[in-house]
């Protein structure tokens, strides 16, 4: 994207039509919540801008608070609620249940290597035309339903991942057993939602129940993003609990 095609409108500064290219890739989708930007001088080479310009840029849209950064993980996309840093363990829901003795069921719904929609192309940082491996499950206690995931995974990372047997194995272990890969980082994003009629059917709820949904994106030790997820709690049966620390 050179900077010809940044637009001529709106404010002359060049910082200022930077970041506002950046707000319209935000605002289109493009860049949704939890994307991660390219590294400043390889932005600022595609942008066509120097480095202090892109810097100013960024720092405006700090402020703004439409993007946050991280030390050592780079600069993201915020969700567009407060999104407050809360300590917690990267643990699947799976782990949580086994270190609470609770016995949990898996029933894959879904399990295949397909085109990814564009917001999972874009937090996977995934090149056009990739291709990502699709988990669908749902989880059940003895009570009943608790949790439908989608989880969205890089094939190019964990080539065969198809072929395991999600409803005896978990993704997390599968990945760093099987693969190799370790997760060490992720970020989530906590929001209430009402049930839409695939998430009623699945949890066994009405149509606008309550739900808590979680979105997660995780990493490997590397920074590169490994696997996005989608999930939906029914949280009269699972209250999701975190351990804070103050600093």
């Amino acid at each position: 994207m050179p900077l010809s095609e940044l637009g001529t409108d709106g404010p002359a500064t060049l910082h200022s039509r930077v970041s506002g290219w950046i707000r319209s890739q935000i605002a289109s989708g493009a860049w949704p919540a939890h994307f991660r930007l390219k590294p400043e001088p390889e932005l600022a080479v595609e942008l066509g801008v120097s480095r202090g310009t892109l810097r100013r840029a960024l720092s405006t849209l700090i402020e703004e608070g439409a993007l946050v950064q991280i030390r050592g993980k780079g600069t993201f996309v915020t969700s567009t609620i407060v999104e407050p840093a809360i300590a917690q363990k990267l643990t699947s829901l799976a782990e949580d249940f086994a270190s609470q003795g609770v016995a949990l069921t898996t029933r894959v719904l879904r399990a295949r290597v397909t085109v990814p929609p564009p917001a999972v192309v874009a937090l996977l940082e995934l090149p056009a035309r990739a291709k990502i491996f699709e988990l669908i499950r749902l989880r059940s206690t003895e009570e009943g339903p608790v949790a439908f995931l989608a989880n969205y995974v890089r094939t190019d990372l964990a080539r065969g991942i198809e072929r395991v047997d999600f409803e005896s194995e978990t993704l997390f272990g599968t990945l760093a057993g099987r693969f190799g890969l370790h997760i060490t980082s992720g970020r989530r994003t906590f929001t209430a939602t009402a049930a839409d009629e695939v998430q009623a059917g699945h949890l066994d709820v009405p149509v606008g129940s309550p739900l808590q949904y979680v979105e997660q994106v995780t990493y490997l030790a590397g920074g590169e993003p490994i696997e996005y997820s989608d999930v939906w709690i029914r949280s009269d049966r699972l209250r999701v609990t975190s351990m804070l620390s103050r600093r």
